[in-house]
């Protein structure tokens, strides 16, 4: 029987476990010491949350206009009803910025006090540079490292891996993980198959050193590029660069073969729910919530039947927010939180696959109130003052670039 709040924290890394010996109570957060002859590293908990979701929303009618489709042939078959889209002045750092301002103001940190930006996603603004590094500047995140992931949909997943890591290796205290993705931009508006599913949006996260048995205990990764061709966006790297004859094929938009994605889907995200869940010691039952990538209903409901477990226990948006990739399960988390489903003490699984194809899970133990207290209206004055400060700062740093003012980075 799995005994509350002592599961030995393991990663799982290309069919290996390795334990990671759980921080004793007399040892804090930041602190890393020798207990019992091993070096304690502690684990990461998430302190704060946030999500964006772009203003315009596209329903199902709406499509109906300009595709082949109903409401009732894509509820049927997605459980989607309306989908959120960016308007012309938005994209993937602009969401990914709203959604960590979001997740810094619950935490209370300051962005100068971050020590790495994180962001995960598979429709960056540019090839290079990094989406993060964008982030990082228009945040003021001045002393962070900032890099991006691409896992496809898993990649918020790794992101929290990676930002578990470097907590536990003591090298980094505050870590952003931000999901974004812009899905829209790359959807065939007249492939019904494809253009039902997607929207766009962004999730953030911080994650500190826990400072008790709460934060993340057991983690799996996996990925196998055989089938890559299953889910994949064909040109525009390079490989196909961007041509004539790629843009007259209709080669930079998303492609994907359905019903394997679904076989798969389904096969992993049970395979990774029960991993993690047993690398912590614990049972199904004890499982408060699982966030699945909100890709499909019927592949959340046939993971809950392959689990053996109640669908009440699967939390699910994507009636509200289509497939928003890489964002999915930061913004249902934050929108799980923000409904009162999670709470101190909750041990919860986040799931999820993707292109590569790729899968991965965290269980963690949840372990800060999952209600805050709004900001008073001078911090929130003190909060917008900041953010203007920093955008001239910026529009300065710019100004000086361009007249060839040396040393303008300093």
């Amino acid at each position: 029987m799995a005994k509350s709040g002592i599961s030995q924290p393991s990663i799982s890394l290309g069919g290996f476990t390795v334990a990671m010996p759980r921080m004793p109570a007399n040892l804090r957060g930041w602190d890393i010491a020798r207990h019992n002859g091993h070096r304690v590293r502690p684990s990461a908990q998430i302190t704060g949350w946030g999500r964006y979701l772009p203003a315009k929303v596209v329903t199902n009618e709406d499509l109906a206009r300009v595709v082949d489709t109903s409401d009732e042939w894509i509820r049927t078959r997605s459980g989607i009803v309306e989908r959120h889209i960016v308007g012309p002045k938005e994209w993937t750092s602009v969401m990914a910025v709203r959604a960590a301002r979001n997740a810094l103001a619950v935490a209370d940190l300051s962005p100068r006090k971050l020590d790495a930006v994180i962001v995960t996603t598979a429709t960056p603004d540019q090839p290079v540079p990094s989406t993060a590094s964008v982030v990082q500047d228009a945040l003021g995140a001045a002393h962070a490292a900032a890099f991006d992931v691409n896992a496809g949909c898993t990649g918020f997943i790794y992101g929290v891996v990676i930002a578990n890591g470097l907590i536990a290796a003591g090298t980094h205290r505050n870590v952003l993980v931000i999901g974004a993705d812009t899905l829209s931009r790359f959807t065939d508006w007249t492939d019904r198959s494809t253009c039902v599913l997607f929207g766009d949006g962004a999730g953030a996260v911080l994650l500190q050193p826990s400072e008790s048995s709460a934060g993340v205990l057991s983690v799996t990764l996996g990925s196998d590029g055989f089938g890559a061709d299953l889910l994949t966006v064909p040109a525009g790297g390079s490989r196909l660069p961007a041509s004539q004859e790629t843009v007259d094929k209709g080669l930079h938009y998303i492609k994907m073969n359905g019903s394997e994605v679904f076989k798969f889907a389904v096969n992993k995200v049970v395979k990774a729910t029960n991993h993690v869940v047993a690398q912590a010691g614990l049972r199904p039952e004890d499982i408060a919530l699982v966030i699945p990538h909100q890709a499909n209903l019927r592949i959340i409901q046939a993971a809950a039947r392959g689990l053996k477990m109640p669908e009440e226990q699967f939390y699910v948006n994507i009636d509200r927010c289509g497939n928003t990739s890489s964002a999915s399960i930061p913004m249902a988390l934050t929108e799980a939180i923000e409904g009162r489903r999670v709470k101190q003490g909750d041990y919860l699984v986040l799931v999820g696959f993707g292109a590569g194809l790729t899968w991965g899970a965290v269980l963690l133990r949840w372990g800060v109130p999952a209600v805050v207290a709004q900001p008073s209206a001078w911090r929130s004055l003190l909060a917008e003052v900041a953010t203007r400060q920093r955008r001239v700062s910026a529009l300065v740093r710019l100004t000086r670039r361009k007249l060839g003012v040396a040393r303008w980075w300093r």
